[in-house]
């Protein structure tokens, strides 16, 4: 499938690293955003994470990467002739209605739009587009250039072919499509950080450890099985039994646990100041942008190893 234009409309961080997927796999990209000192920054930020991936064996060719993207001055010009539109404006109901409307009023037939929202189902932003069935959410994990995995997501009104249409793209720029057969508020991925982040700060704000060691639990642990394999494939390997045989000896455990949080609390301001005042001790404000051009050495390094050990960043697959 790789070939073809592709739209990307809004240029900030999720967009950029959308526009570097597409162009690395061989579609080319127009890129739109209203916000010229958003726009300007694109081709400069994609120029730098791709020479990155290049010295990890990751990319070929930079300059020639580079070349398949173009910045579009009009929302018109990045949608005409493109086979796929992907959205990554600000998220808000508001912001997602407007620009949906925008696109779906210069679809090219038989496009598909995806949205990059992180947790609003597209029933809340494309009832009124003309084209509404052709429009699905496609949410990636940040940065989507170094994670591979998107949630589709379909309305109650996009059709069969719309989705399998995105999957087969997702798959074919070499993310991992995981699809969801029905909205739900903050679609898969976000409900299950979600669940961990409610009871790290449930374990915080009762003073049962410091905010280290709650994310050591979790980089030195439970991160490391989770890099490649997700829960369910974890509780499988970890009884002698398999899955049914954890389930058996350690669900009584889960259940208890489970019932102790039955009147959850929001995040109080209180506890997220001292969140606030603990993580600026171990890392200043202004340091927070290089933190997280670390996190995304990282996070490309990972997936050099990855394609290494199992000829692809993607989950190793089993025999």
């Amino acid at each position: 499938m790789s070939g073809g234009k592709v739209a990307i409309v809004g240029a900030g961080l999720v967009g950029s690293a959308w526009a570097l997927v597409f162009a690395r796999s061989g579609f080319e990209v127009s890129v739109f955003d209203p916000s010229k000192e958003v726009s300007d920054r694109v081709l400069g930020w994609m120029a730098q994470e791709l020479s990155s991936l290049h010295d990890l064996g990751l990319v070929g060719n930079v300059d020639e990467i580079l070349s398949r993207v173009t910045l579009a001055k009009t929302l018109a010009e990045a949608v005409e002739d493109a086979i796929y539109v992907q959205e990554s404006v600000f998220e808000t109901v508001e912001a997602k209605i407007g620009i949906s409307m925008d696109i779906d009023a210069l679809l090219p037939p038989d496009a598909c739009v995806g949205s990059s929202s992180s947790g609003i189902p597209a029933s809340k932003f494309t009832a009124g587009c003309r084209n509404r069935e052709r429009f699905l959410i496609a949410h990636p994990v940040n940065p989507p250039h170094l994670v591979p995995v998107v949630e589709l997501v379909p309305a109650p009104w996009t059709i069969p072919k719309a989705v399998e249409t995105c999957r087969a793209l997702m798959a074919d720029i070499g993310q991992v499509p995981v699809q969801l057969k029905r909205e739900v508020d903050g679609f898969i991925l976000n409900r299950l950080q979600g669940a961990l982040l409610n009871e790290a700060w449930a374990l915080y704000a009762e003073g049962y450890a410091d905010l280290a060691d709650i994310d050591a639990t979790v980089s030195q642990g439970l991160g490391l099985r989770w890099s490649f394999m997700g829960p369910f494939e974890t509780i499988d390997l970890n009884a002698p039994g398999g899955i049914a045989d954890y389930a058996r000896r350690l669900s009584p455990m889960y259940h208890q646990m489970a019932l102790s949080r039955r009147d959850p609390a929001p995040w109080s301001s209180e506890t997220v100041a001292a969140a606030e005042k603990e993580r600026r001790q171990s890392l200043k404000s202004e340091d927070l942008g290089e933190r997280r051009r670390w996190r995304d050495h990282k996070l490309a390094q990972l997936s050099a190893f990855k394609t290494r050990v199992f000829g692809s960043a993607k989950e190793p697959s089993q025999s």
